[in-house]
This record gives structure tokens, C-alpha cells and sequence, in this order.
């Protein structure tokens, strides 16, 4: 899709899912590396495994901040002069994430608003494990899409 104007017409659309990404423990140590959240879950396989959990879980988080990545997979806007991450509604993590297991996502565009400048997105984001019947992440997502020459501000 061409320029912020063209963003309105997702309005209601249903996107995805994206392809499959694994999730490593690599990834799971350096986000607890980059958090100071080292708790065993996440970065003991032994110790987890032996808890019930059958092995480590992703961050919650780190499901989380993968959101971007996904929508940029599932839309791409050119001619943008920014876009913005303003913020999270609403967040939840159902079930987790294991190590060695596959996420993905779907979105559902809920509103596209202007302002000045551009236009807010809010969007209702679902990251599915693959296997599970619960996702590991459900949130409703707000981004903004600036017009190019135009550098965004406050709220």
C-alpha cells in the first residue's frame, strides 16, 4: 500500500498470519540479558524441565516485543515518513511460549483515526503457538503512520 492516506482502507480488514518463527533459547538468554529478568524459568532448561513446565518459557515480554516485526510482515506501507509505536490497551498472555516452539500472528485492524499528520492505527493483535489451542499473546496495539516531512510529536 501506497502513503499514510491509503492505511484508512485496512480499517476492519483481518490480516495474516505470518509465517512461522521459531523461538530459541539464544533469544530467550539475550532478552534476559537486555531485562535483568534471569528467572529459571526462562534461562534454567534443566530446572524447568524438572518443574513441570517440560522445559523453558519464552518472556512474556519477549512474545510481546516481537509485535512490530509481525505487522510489518503483514502490512507494508510505503511512503511513510515515520511510523510509531504509541503504545498498548490491553495485554494479556494466556498460555506461554516453550523453547523450541513456533509463534505467529494474525491482526485485525480495529480503527484507523486521523491526526495531525498521519493517522492512528489500533490494532487487535493474536500471537498462536503452534500446537496450542490458546494463544500466547492477545493485544490491542496502537501505532501511528506520519506523513513524510512530518517528524510527530506529543499526543
Amino acid at each position: 500500500m501506497r502513503g499514510v492516506d491509503e492505511v484508512a482502507l485496512l480499517q476492519g480488514r483481518e490480516l495474516g498470519p505470518t509465517q512461522w518463527r521459531l523461538i530459541t533459547q539464544e533469544q530467550v538468554d539475550r532478552f534476559a540479558d537486555a531485562t535483568s529478568d534471569h528467572q529459571w524459568i526462562h534461562v534454567d532448561p534443566e530446572r524447568a524441565a524438572a518443574s513441570g513446565l517440560g522445559g523453558t518459557i519464552a518472556h512474556g515480554h519477549l512474545t510481546l516485543s516481537l509485535i512490530p516485526s509481525f505487522l510489518s510482515e503483514l502490512v507494508e506501507v510505503e511512503g511513510v515518513g515515520m511510523k510509531v509505536n504509541y503504545g498498548l490497551n490491553r495485554v494479556r498472555f494466556p498460555t506461554p511460549v516453550p523453547v523450541g516452539g513456533r509463534v505467529r500472528a494474525r491482526a485485525l485492524v480495529e480503527r484507523v483515526e486521523p491526526i495531525p499528520g498521519g493517522v492512528a492505527v489500533v490494532t487487535a493483535v493474536t500471537i498462536e503457538v503452534e500446537g496450542r489451542p490458546k494463544p500466547a499473546c492477545v493485544a490491542e496495539t496502537v501505532g501511528r503512520y506520519y506523513r513524510e516531512g512530518i517528524t510527530g510529536g506529543g499526543a
